[in-house]
């Protein structure tokens, strides 16, 4: 199954926080380019991306977005 990104921050704490509210709510939620972002001083141009199973994609989309 292939992942959606839902949420994109240069903020690994932001992406975290949304990973978590995600997860809380039941989405299959995680993080690419997590330790990429800890680890360059100038970051990951992508940002750490927040992403969800594709199946889940548009109501977790829907989530990120009431939070915000």
């Amino acid at each position: 199954m292939e992942l959606v990104t839902v949420f994109r921050s240069l903020e690994p704490e932001a992406a975290e926080l949304v990973r978590s509210r995600l997860e809380a709510e039941g989405f299959n939620a995680t993080i690419a380019n997590e330790n990429t972002n800890l680890t360059l001083s100038y970051g990951n141009k992508g940002g750490s991306l927040v992403q969800v199973p594709e199946d889940e994609a548009e109501d977790a989309k829907a989530l990120v977005e009431s939070k915000e």
